[in-house]
C-alpha cells in the first residue's frame, strides 16, 4: 500500500516512528518527507499494514499532529526490508512545520549527567525536541534546509543520525560540543565589544548575572534581556535603557517550585508552565514574592516561564534564581535576532552578550497566556511553541493572506482548510515593525507554497498593514482586495476556530476598530456569520476627547463619561483626580466633549475601562497599551458579588440596542463618595459589565432565534470578565465560545479577515 500522512509530520520523528514499527511488523518498503508531507509505501501481510496505519492514527510521536492518513493498492514489488528514503522536493509544499518545543525529560537527563558527553551542552536536542520553526529554512524538513546546514556532524552524532533505535536516528539539529554550535561571551566595555577567552560562557553569564549585570542572551528565537529579578537596582537600570516605563516583565524561574513561590500556581497554570510550548503564563503574584518592586509595577499578576531551551536549563541551575527575561529591544521595536543587529541596537542596552553561532531565521518572541478558572486558558500572545502550527478553516480557502490590524500584529496565509496563523510582530507603527512583517509574510509565502490570489485587510485607511495590501495589490493586478471590518474579523475568527458556520450574536468588547459609519467602534453586539454581520446592539456612544491622546490619558474618558452619566457641561473633577490634573486642563476637556471638537464618537469598551479606572484614581496616564484596565481587574475583589446597574434600551426592531452605563457611572462616583474601598468598587463594576452583557445577549438571542454567543475583543483578556460573563451566559441556557487556539485581541484579527475572505470568495 501507498500510505500518504499528512499534518504535522516533519521535525517530529516520524520517519524513525514509521521505521521502527515497519520493522517489527515485518513490513518492507520505504518511508520520505515530501513536500505534501510523509509518504510510505509498505509491503507485506494485509493485518500487518492495517496494523500500521492504526499506529499511524492513534500513536503517532508525541509532536506529531496527523491530520489525515489515505492508503491506496499498489501491486507488490517483492522489495526486500525497510528504509528512509531521501526526501523529494520541487513540488508544491503542502505540509506544516513543527513548532519549536522545549527540551525533553531525555535530553535532560543527560544535560545533567556529568559523565554524558553532552554534560552542560546547550544545544542538546533529539527528535523529540528542540528548535524546529526558527531554524527552518524551507521544506521538506532536512538539515540542509535549517540554519543547522552549516555544522556538520561528527562521527558519534553521525551513527546516533543512522541509528534507527537510537532516539536521534533522523534528528536533523542532532550536534554534540564537537561538531555542534557553541556559545560565547562578548563585554560591552568602554572600548568596545571584547570576548572572553574561558571556555564555559554560560557559567561566567551566571557570576556576571549575580553581580547585577545586564545581558543580551541570545535564546532559539531571538534575544533576551535578562537579569537578577530580586535586585531593584538591575531592574530599575534595565527599565531606563530599554525605555520602557512600566509595563511587566517576564521572569524565567529555574523550575516549578521557584515559580510557586513568585506566583499562585493552579493546576491549570501547572499544566500550561510545564507543557512543551512553554509559554509565559500570567498568574496572582504570590505574597512576598522575591522580585524587586520594578518588575511588575501596579501590577497583582506576573509573567513566568520556565526554561524552554537547554542553554536556558544550565544558565538557571548555575545562577540558582528567577530572571527577568524579557524581549530585547527598545520599547516599540521587533526583537532582535540577528548578531549584528543585536549588537547594533542592544549596546546601549547590555553590559554582556551570551551568544552563540546557530543562526535564527525567523525571530520569535515568547507566548503569553493565562488560565481561567474551568475554562480554556486564553491566549494573549500566539508565538514560540505554537507557531507555525496550522489552525482550521471550516470551508476552502483559495490562497489567501490576510494583513490583520495594527496593534499586537499578525498575518495570516492559508489555502484548502489550512490557514498558518503567523508569529506575534508587535504594534505596526514604525518602519521597523513593519520590515519584521514583511519578511515574516515572506517566509510563510515560500514555506508553505502560498501565493495569494485573496488578500484581506482592515477597513481603517491609516494602517501600516491596509497600505501593505494596498501596494500587494498594485504590484500585481490580478490579486483581489478584501476590505474586512474589524470586529466582524474577531467575530468570525472565534466562530472559524470552534469550525462553526452558524449565525451567531458576536459580543466584541475592544478599544478600537474602524466602523463603517467612520466612527471608533469598540463596544459592539454583532449578529452575523463568517460571511457577515449586522449590527444589533452596542455600548452608549461618548466622545472621544482628544482622539488619540484620550488612550493615553483615561482622565480624559473619566471627564466624558461624567459629563453624559451627570448631564453637566462641567462635571465636577474627582477628588481622586485632583492630585494628577490641572484644574484648567479638566475644564479645557470637559468643554470639547460638549462642543465635539476634535472629538470622534466611541461605543469603545476599552475606554470605558479607562474612565473607570481614571475616576478611581488607579491610572490617570498609562504608558503602554491596556494598562489601565488592567491594573483595575488587579484591583478588583475577586469575593465581591455585588453590580453596579448598566441599563439597555431599543432592540426589538431596526434600531439596535444600546447598552448604557450611565448609572454605573453615577453609583461608583456615589460609592467613591461613601469612601467605599476602591476594590469593591473595581468588582462590581467588572460584575456589571457582565450580567448586562449577558441580559443583551439573552434578548437579542430571543429576538433573533439565536443560541450561540461569541467573546472575542482586547477586553476579553481580563480573566475576572470572562468568569463573570461565562457565569452570567451559562445562567440564562446561551452557548458561549471563546478564542482558543488565537487571542481574542487583535492577534486573531489577520485570522479572521482570512476566513471572510474565504467565506464571501465561496458564495460568489
Amino acid at each position: 500500500m501507498r500510505i500518504r500522512v499528512s499534518g504535522t509530520v516533519q521535525g517530529v520523528g516520524f520517519r524513525p516512528f514509521v521505521y521502527r514499527h515497519a520493522l517489527e511488523l515485518g513490513l518492507s518498503g520505504h518511508v520520505l518527507n515530501d513536500e505534501r508531507g510523509v509518504e510510505i509505501v509498505a509491503e507485506g501481510p494485509a493485518d500487518a499494514i492495517a496494523e500500521l496505519i492504526r499506529r499511524l492514527e492513534e500513536e503517532p510521536p508525541s509532536l506529531a499532529r496527523v491530520e489525515s492518513v489515505l492508503a491506496a493498492n499498489e501491486a507488490p514489488t517483492g522489495e526486500s526490508g525497510f528504509r528512509i528514503a531521501h526526501s523529494v522536493s520541487g513540488g508544491e509544499a503542502d505540509t506544516p512545520v513543527s513548532a519549536d518545543s522545549a527540551t525533553c525529560d531525555a535530553c535532560l537527563a543527560e544535560l545533567r549527567d556529568p559523565l554524558d558527553r553532552r554534560y552542560r551542552y546547550p544545544f542538546i536536542n533529539c527528535t523529540d525536541c528542540g528548535p524546529r520553526f526558527t531554524i527552518v529554512t524551507g521544506v521538506p524538513y532536512d538539515r540542509p534546509l535549517t540554519t543547522m546546514a552549516g555544522f556538520q556532524m561528527c562521527a558519534e552524532c553521525q551513527a546516533e543520525y543512522d541509528d534507527p533505535l537510537n532516539r536521534r536516528f533522523h534528528a536533523q539539529p542532532n550536534a554534540c560540543p564537537v561538531c555542534g554550535p557553541h556559545a560565547r561571551l562578548i563585554g560591552v566595555g568602554e572600548g568596545g565589544f571584547s570576548e572572553s577567552g574561558e571556555s564555559d560562557a554560560v557559567a561566567l553569564s551566571a557570576v556576571a548575572l549575580a553581580r547585577g549585570a545586564i545581558l543580551a542572551i541570545k535564546g532559539i528565537g531571538g534575544y533576551h534581556l535578562a537579569c537578577i529579578a530580586s535586585d531593584e537596582d538591575a531592574v530599575a537600570r534595565l527599565r531606563a535603557r530599554k525605555r520602557r516605563e512600566e509595563k511587566p516583565f517576564a521572569l524565567m524561574a529555574p523550575d516549578l517550585e521557584s515559580a510557586r513561590a513568585l506566583v499562585e500556581v493552579t493546576a491549570e497554570e501547572e499544566a500550561l508552565l510545564t507543557g512543551r510550548e512553554r509559554p509565559i503564563v500570567i498568574a496572582r503574584r504570590a505574597e512576598e514574592a522575591p522580585v524587586a518592586a520594578s518588575v511588575a509595577p501596579g501590577s497583582r499578576d506576573l509573567g513566568v516561564m520556565l526554561p524552554y531551551a537547554p542553554l536556558h536549563h544550565v544558565l538557571l541551575a548555575d545562577f540558582g534564581a528567577t530572571l527577568v527575561m524579557t524581549s530585547a529591544n527598545v520599547s516599540d521595536e521587533p526583537i532582535s535576532y540577528t548578531d549584528d543587529d543585536a549588537r547594533e541596537r542592544l549596546e546601549a542596552i547590555a553590559d554582556g552578550f551570551l551568544v552563540h553561532d546557530r543562526p535564527v531565521h525567523m525571530r520569535t518572541d515568547d507566548s503569553v497566556v493565562r488560565a481561567v478558572t474551568d475554562g480554556q486558558p486564553i491566549m494573549l500572545r500566539r508565538s514560540r511553541g505554537y507557531v507555525p502550527q496550522s489552525v482550521g478553516l471550516p470551508i476552502e480557502a483559495p490562497p489567501l493572506l490576510g494583513c490583520g490590524a495594527e496593534l499586537k500584529s499578525t498575518f495570516c496565509l492559508a489555502k484548502g482548510k489550512r490557514a498558518w496563523a503567523g508569529h506575534h510582530i508587535g504594534d505596526l507603527k514604525n518602519w521597523e515593525t513593519l520590515e519584521s512583517f514583511r519578511e515574516g509574510i515572506a517566509h510563510f509565502e515560500r514555506l508553505f507554497a502560498v501565493e495569494p490570489e485573496l488578500i484581506a485587510h482592515d477597513l481603517h485607511p491609516d494602517y501600516l498593514s491596509t497600505r501593505y495590501a494596498q501596494e500587494r495589490a498594485e504590484a500585481d493586478p490580478e490579486i483581489e482586495l478584501v476590505g474586512v471590518q474589524h470586529h466582524h474579523a474577531h467575530l468570525a475568527a472565534c466562530l472559524a476556530e470552534h469550525g462553526e458556520q452558524r449565525r451567531a450574536l458576536g459580543v466584541i468588547f475592544d478599544g478600537t476598530g474602524f466602523g463603517p459609519d467612520a466612527s471608533v467602534w469598540g463596544g459592539e453586539l454583532l449578529v452575523g456569520d463568517l460571511q457577515g454581520y449586522e449590527r444589533a446592539g452596542m455600548l452608549m456612544p461618548v466622545r472621544l476627547p482628544g482622539g488619540d491622546r484620550a488612550v493615553r490619558e483615561p482622565w480624559r474618558m473619566a471627564a466624558s463619561w461624567l459629563s453624559v452619566a451627570f448631564d453637566a457641561e462641567l462635571p465636577a473633577i474627582p477628588r481622586t483626580l485632583r492630585s494628577q490634573i490641572e484644574a484648567a486642563d479638566w475644564r479645557a476637556v470637559c468643554g470639547i466633549v460638549q462642543t465635539g471638537a476634535g472629538s470622534p464618537v466611541t461605543t469603545s469598551a476599552g475606554r470605558l475601562f479607562d474612565a473607570v479606572s481614571a475616576l478611581l484614581g488607579v491610572r490617570a496616564h498609562v504608558s503602554y497599551e491596556g494598562q489601565a484596565a488592567a491594573e483595575l481587574e488587579g484591583l478588583a475583589d475577586p469575593s465581591e458579588r455585588g453590580a453596579y446597574e448598566f441599563s439597555a434600551e431599543g432592540g426589538g426592531g431596526e434600531a439596535p440596542l444600546v447598552l448604557d452605563p450611565r448609572s454605573a457611572i453615577r453609583a461608583i462616583v456615589a460609592d467613591l463618595d461613601r469612601d467605599e474601598l476602591t476594590r469593591t468598587i473595581a468588582a462590581r463594576f467588572h460584575n456589571g459589565l457582565a450580567a448586562a452583557t449577558a441580559a443583551a445577549a439573552e434578548q437579542i438571542c430571543r429576538e433573533r432565534r439565536l443560541d450561540l454567543v461569541a467573546l472575542s475583543g482586547g477586553v476579553f483578556q481580563n480573566r475576572l470578565l470572562v468568569e463573570r460573563t461565562l457565569e452570567a451566559l451559562d445562567a440564562v441556557s446561551l452557548e458561549a465560545l471563546m478564542p482558543a487556539a488565537l487571542p481574542p485581541n487583535d492577534g486573531g484579527i489577520a485570522y479572521g479577515q482570512v476566513v471572510v475572505a474565504a467565506a464571501r470568495s465561496a458564495k460568489s
